[in-house]
């Protein structure tokens, strides 16, 4: 599949938060509009950052979920991933 198919939005989901005792945050889960939950196995990368592909800057976390790797954006007071939607 070609990159010009990948139509991509910016999808504000819900996240699962653990606070530290000085305040900084990880993200813990991310929860689908459907409901699903998908735990978040390591956060490899977090600092600030703008998501080009859809806009938007923030805090961005590059987060390993199972065998795949995503950015996850905090840009204050919500949450979004760059929702990939395949052109047909």
């Amino acid at each position: 599949m070609a990159e010009d198919e990948v139509q991509r939005y910016k999808r504000y989901v819900e996240v699962i938060v653990r606070f530290t005792a000085e305040g900084h945050m990880f993200p813990k889960e991310v929860i689908w509009e459907d409901g699903r939950h998908f735990v978040i196995d390591r956060i490899i990368e977090a600092r600030r950052a703008a998501s080009l592909k859809v806009g938007g800057t923030g805090m961005r976390y590059l987060c390993q979920i199972g065998a795949h790797r995503t950015y996850l954006y905090f840009e204050d007071p919500a949450w979004f991933v760059e929702q990939k939607i395949v052109k047909i």
